[in-house]
């Protein structure tokens, strides 16, 4: 790997100074040092904290960078799935991705600005190299070595595995390299790079062992075995899934089934479990909890995760860490950053409350639908309790600790009162039947920064817990929350588990997986999964993906889902120059058909709302309110319906609600994904070189010797054919 000319300066007195113990709440730039300060425990941990702020999966707003995963934001990949309308990069049929200009250039993964260390993905993995060499021959205890080492390593494999999940094979880099231009380090091979991560997670395991997050001033947040065994069993997983093991050896599903049915325990051990586990709350309340219980709870369900505070920027930005989602979910009525609209196909593809699929949706076809019919005028009836949880529509309270009344914007809710009324209209009557028009307005102050549908997924509500971790003014709203956001979490383990059983001939203790993860949301019995499911691999399969697809919605699981079993296409499309060993030969040669899946390719995702019915005065309003106080809203004189308390019993409730909407209210379709110039609807088209992306223009200008991936164009050898082969031992 070739590096850039860096200038590392020498101040180990500043990795001396002021480290606090309050891990990761005030974390500072540790990022100069010398060899001396590794021989102190706390210019290493200084040196170890500005690691963390390097690696850890911070919850990003806007363009996703090389060095986090998603995290349920609208960026790239998560437009690339059912989530969220809006063609992402993946899928967007207009444009083909190149690795051999900037103009429409392949995402970068890779490398990062290779001229600035601290945005590079290969500088954080020098750095990290750095304080393993340090540690390694500095002066410290054998015990404080070996809790430094075990983190260390575990950021390590955590920074290989983001890459390796893209691009197989990458270069192996354990020295720490000199800071001036030199010849790049060659692609491993992708077995060689899986195995390396895997030693580097032994190694943190051994070292770590006996560590338990927030005893013997082991910091809550800080890896601990639990944490390696987690990633190690994704990592198992993906290595086993149709992208890596297109003729389904079935000794990588063994593998991963047997070592989970060791590190399961050890993971109980060290305070992770199913939290809540056949205690489902209010209305799923205790699910809830979990996105949001931090330090203070000990969260049995956090195994590997990011905290945050409520500090503001300012004089002392490296103090500064808040979680962007809070106020990005919220409606701008209630000073929130205006809310995240989800997908129409998301809400339609719900289970209903039996735990079946609607029979409306036609994918997953080897699961039974259900009997109770889906009303998609009125979604929220009938629904898995997730539902609740997951999306917010015209009729919900929403209560938050602040008091967002303002007359000036027309909002006259405390926030322990907040009801969210998201219902539209237009002010013209041929807006009403035309799909591409977005002048819609809404009441309370929404107005045109109305949303048909809110994601409300991992929010902190008032309602669930009083607590919360927030900071709220009219003028910040949310913006300055310390809510954690987990990346790893226990449910996944647990449907991991259930997928290496499944295909490796244990579907039945997958089963029982997945009851457990149903159990907790308030299922009992059979948990609506269907009576073949421990004899029908496939229909055991199809169950386990479409319960990850309901239990990690927004939370960036779903893409790596879709392209890990090749879902946009099934894995029929062929690259050019990849050799034979790439076509799918497993699960009878198609996923989707094995699954009953409909591919993603060639489908395309609208929006929702509920707009007033014609009766009131034309569904027509205005578009702001009168100087003289006069109110646009055709509804103005209608008496709402008490809005749903989730704290209460929620069957007549959602009856009265369904009476509300059916005398003033009618879902209408909204654009989603694109139209042409034409007018022409626009369908969501995934390349298949897309499942192994290049490496981009940047990395390879950057990186002239390293080999470019088939399938892509290698802009150092004048755009000859990738030669790089991700499926080669």
């Amino acid at each position: 790997m070739k590096f850039k000319s860096y200038i590392v300066t020498a101040a180990a007195c500043l990795a001396l100074a002021s480290c606090s113990d309050d891990f990761m709440k005030d974390m500072k730039n540790y990022d100069s040092t010398t060899p001396e300060a590794y021989n102190y425990p706390e210019g290493a941990n200084g040196r170890l904290q500005d690691l963390y702020m390097l690696a850890l999966p911070y919850h990003y707003n806007g363009a996703l960078p090389f060095s986090a995963p998603s995290s349920g934001e609208a960026d790239d990949m998560a437009k690339s799935t059912e989530e969220y309308s809006g063609f992402g990069s993946f899928v967007n049929p207009q444009i083909e991705l190149s690795a051999t200009s900037n103009t429409n250039g392949v995402l970068d993964f890779f490398q990062g600005q290779a001229d600035k260390i601290r945005n590079s993905a290969w500088g954080r993995i020098r750095d990290i190299n750095d304080f393993i060499n340090g540690v390694t021959n500095s002066s410290l205890s054998e015990q404080y070595k070996s809790e430094f080492l075990g983190q260390a390593h575990f950021l390590r494999a955590w920074c290989y595995y983001l890459m390796f999940r893209w691009y197989g094979g990458i270069p192996i880099i354990t020295e720490v390299l000199d800071p001036v231009p030199q010849k790049g380090a060659p692609r491993s091979s992708t077995k060689e790079t899986y195995d390396f991560i895997m030693q580097d997670l032994d190694i943190a395991a051994n070292y770590l062992d006996g560590k338990v997050a927030g005893q013997n001033n082991y910091e809550y947040g800080r890896p601990t075995v639990a944490s390696v065994l987690a990633l190690k069993g994704r990592l198992m997983v993906l290595y086993a899934s149709p992208l890596f093991n297109r003729a389904n050896d079935r000794s990588r599903w063994e593998d991963a089934y047997k070592f989970f049915q060791q590190a399961i325990p050890e993971i109980n051990r060290y305070g992770n479990y199913l939290a809540y586990e056949n205690n489902p709350g209010t209305n799923a309340s205790n699910w809830a909890k979990i996105f949001i219980e931090g330090a203070s709870e000990a969260n049995p369900e956090a195994i590997w995760f990011a905290q945050y505070n409520t500090i503001a920027s300012g004089g002392t930005p490296d103090y500064s860490k808040n979680n962007v989602w809070e106020n990005g979910i919220r409606p701008s009525n209630s000073f929130g950053g205006g809310g995240k609209t989800p997908s129409a196909d998301i809400v339609d593809l719900f289970p209903m409350k039996d735990g079946k699929r609607p029979s409306s949706y036609n994918s997953y076809t080897v699961l039974n639908p259900s009997d109770i019919s889906y009303n998609k005028d009125l979604p929220f009836l009938d629904r898995d309790p997730r539902f609740y949880r997951t999306f917010a529509f015209p009729g919900v309270c929403w209560a938050f600790e602040g008091d967002a009344v303002n007359a000036e914007r027309h909002y006259p809710y405390e926030g322990v009162n907040y009801q969210l009324w998201n219902y539209v209209w237009y002010t013209k009557a041929e807006d009403r039947a035309n799909i591409e028009n977005s002048d819609t307005y809404g009441p309370d102050g929404l107005l045109g920064n109305v949303k048909g549908m809110y994601i409300r997924k991992k929010t902190d509500d008032l309602h669930v817990m009083s607590g919360y971790r927030y900071v709220f003014s009219q003028g910040n709203g949310f913006k300055f929350s310390a809510a954690p956001n987990i990346e790893l979490r226990y449910t996944e383990v647990v449907l991991n588990y259930a997928e290496a059983a499944c295909q490796a001939g244990h579907p039945d203790v997958a089963v029982e997986q997945l009851k457990k993860v149903r159990g907790r949301v308030g299922y009992t019995g059979d948990c609506g999964l269907q009576a073949n499911l421990a004899s029908d691999e496939a229909a055991c399969m199809a169950a386990i993906l479409y319960e990850r697809q309901i239990e990690f919605a927004y939370e960036g699981k779903r893409f790596d889902d879709l392209r890990r079993w090749m879902l946009f296409d099934g894995g029929q499309g062929t690259v050019p120059g990849a050799p034979a060993t790439w076509k799918l030969t497993g699960w009878g040669g198609n996923t989707c058909s094995y699954l009953g899946f409909a591919p993603l390719n060639g489908t395309r995702r609208e929006n929702m709302e509920f707009c007033v019915q014609e009766k009131y005065n034309g569904g027509l309003g205005g578009d702001k309110w009168g100087s003289d106080g006069s109110n646009p809203d055709p509804l103005k004189d209608v008496e709402r319906c008490a809005a749903i308390d989730y704290r209460n019993e929620l069957e007549p409730q959602l009856t009265t609600l369904a009476e509300w909407y059916n005398t003033y209210l009618e879902r209408k379709a909204k654009k989603g994904d694109s139209y042409n110039s034409d007018h022409q609807q626009l369908y969501m088209d995934f390349r298949p070189n897309y499942y192994f992306p290049g490496l981009s223009y940047g990395a390879m200008t950057a990186n002239p010797t390293i080999e470019q991936t088939i399938g892509w164009n290698n802009v150092a050898n004048g755009g000859a054919q990738g030669t790089f082969d991700p499926l080669a031992e």
